[in-house]
C-alpha cells in the first residue's frame, strides 16, 4: 500500500475514534440517567386504597383528613387515627393506586385542630397538632412540623412541646427550603433538615 493511502487509512480511523468517543461522552446511557434519581428511585409498594381518619366529624368535610397533589401527578394524603397518630399515604399515577398507611408520629393523644398540607418542587410539608385534652377544647401539647421529599418513604418530623400549633408553612419554589411560622420561625432545608427554632 502507498504511503498516501496509509496516511488517509490512520486518519479515517483516528477520525472513527473521536466521533465515538464524542458521541460517548456527550450522549449519557438513558439507563445510567435512570439509575440516577426520580420516581424511578422509589421504593413504595403502591397497592391500597385511599384511608380516611376514624375520628367522628360531623357536617360538612372532615378537617382531619388531609390532601395534596404534586406537579407529576402523584398525591399525597394525611390523617388522624385514634389512639395512633398521624398517618401518611402517597399515590402513583401510574400505578393508579397508593402505599399503605404508615405513622409519622405516633401518639395516643386526642388530634387537635386539622392538618395542614403544601407541596412545592417535589416537597411536602404538614402541620398537625396533638394534646391530651384537645377534644374539652384545650391547646395542643404537641405541635407537628413535617416534611417529605421525593419518594416520600421517609419523613423529617419537629416536635414543639406545649405550643398552640403552627400557624402557616411555605415552600420555597423549588423545594429546598420550608418555613413554619407563629410567633417564632421553625426552618427545614433539604440540605440540613429542622434548624433551631428562632
Amino acid at each position: 500500500m502507498s504511503r498516501p493511502g496509509s496516511r488517509m487509512l490512520t486518519w479515517g480511523s483516528m477520525s472513527v475514534w473521536v466521533m465515538a468517543a464524542v458521541v460517548a461522552c456527550g450522549h449519557p446511557d438513558p439507563a445510567a440517567d435512570d439509575a440516577s434519581g426520580g420516581p424511578s428511585r422509589d421504593s413504595s409498594r403502591y397497592t391500597s386504597e385511599l384511608g380516611r381518619s376514624d375520628l367522628p366529624w360531623s357536617g360538612g368535610r372532615s378537617p382531619y383528613n388531609a390532601e395534596v397533589r404534586l406537579d407529576d401527578g402523584r398525591r399525597v394524603a394525611m390523617y388522624y387515627l385514634r389512639d395512633k397518630g398521624l398517618a401518611e399515604q402517597h399515590y402513583s399515577p401510574r400505578a393508579k393506586a397508593w402505599t399503605e398507611a404508615a405513622l409519622i408520629h405516633r401518639t395516643e393523644a386526642d388530634a387537635c385542630q386539622g392538618i395542614e398540607l403544601r407541596a412545592r418542587g417535589g416537597t411536602v410539608a404538614a402541620i398537625a397538632d396533638f394534646g391530651p385534652y384537645c377534644y374539652d377544647g384545650e391547646p395542643p401539647a404537641a405541635s407537628i412540623a413535617a416534611v417529605g421529599v421525593d419518594s416520600f418513604t421517609r419523613w423529617d418530623v419537629n416536635v414543639t412541646k406545649d405550643f398552640d400549633g403552627w400557624e402557616r408553612v411555605s415552600v420555597s419554589d423549588d423545594g429546598s427550603e420550608v418555613v413554619f411560622k407563629r410567633g417564632t420561625t421553625l426552618r427545614w432545608s433539604r440540605a440540613d433538615g429542622f434548624d433551631e427554632q428562632q
